[in-house]
């Protein structure tokens, strides 16, 4: 257990001392170079997506690499595989399960089948795939090391997904427009926040003109109305009370 825990952290320290001299890694379809360093992807949805990286040989000499994927943190019951294969390989190269990389770090197998080779200025293929776990949002962290054995790793590179909660929309603030005021012959109530209100129109004394409930939007006719200060008094579903006072200037 000692010794694994040593491993784990070996590799978790030593991404960025080795020489990265003649290896290009780099998103495919891009051109800058992340080699020894993160690349952040935000994860769609919960659904199993891909990252695909191309390694490039620019060493002067044929290569036959293998990766070991180091899983540096991951929320529960996310999963991750890879896929490996030369850049020509039309089927993606040889492709691993979660079930498959069953230990961390894990690498690569160095049979004949999978083993291959990788001429200068050619290079291999590598898909990662993550899978978060439906509802578990958080950050997962993966490190990519290239390396001929598994043990002597020569350059590498960090994908950092971000599966984030979806964002709630933010509820309309609960309100009421009257237009125009001050007015002469109609005033139009709009609600806002809110579907339906019940309200009461009083005088400047109290005393209660039109009593109704509204939805949405309505239009009054205060053409018949003296001069003078009205209250508009408004009852939410959450029991708040909304006052507005309208003026009447014929």
């Amino acid at each position: 257990m000692i010794k694994s825990l040593f491993l784990v952290l070996t590799l978790s320290i030593s991404a960025f001392t080795f020489s990265q001299d003649g290896i290009v890694i780099h998103v495919d379809g891009q051109t800058t170079d992340i080699s020894g360093a993160s690349h952040t992807v935000v994860a769609p949805s919960s659904t199993s997506f891909d990252i695909a990286l191309d390694v490039e040989n620019n060493t002067g000499a044929p290569r036959a690499w293998r990766v070991t994927r180091l899983r540096i943190e991951a929320p529960a019951g996310w999963t991750d595989g890879l896929c490996w294969g030369h850049g020509t390989d039309s089927f993606g190269g040889t492709c691993f399960s979660s079930s498959q990389m069953n230990t961390n770090p894990w690498t690569t197998p160095s049979s004949p089948s999978v083993l291959f080779t990788i001429n200068d200025g050619e290079y291999g293929k590598l898909k990662a795939s993550v899978d978060p776990a439906d509802g578990v949002y958080g950050t997962a962290h993966y490190r990519y090391y290239i390396s001929t054995n598994g043990l002597s790793f020569v350059d590498s590179v960090d994908v950092v997904v971000d599966y984030l909660a979806a964002v709630k929309p933010v509820k309309e603030e609960v309100g009421v427009n009257i237009y125009p005021n001050p007015t002469s012959e109609y005033v139009s109530i709009q609600l806002a926040g809110m579907d339906q209100s019940t309200f009461k129109l009083m005088d400047a004394v109290g005393n209660v003109i039109m009593k109704e409930t509204i939805h949405g939007s309505k239009k009054i006719n205060v053409g018949d109305f003296s001069n003078g200060i009205y209250f508009l008094i408004f009852e939410t579903s959450t029991g708040k009370t909304i006052t507005k006072k309208l003026v009447v200037r014929h």
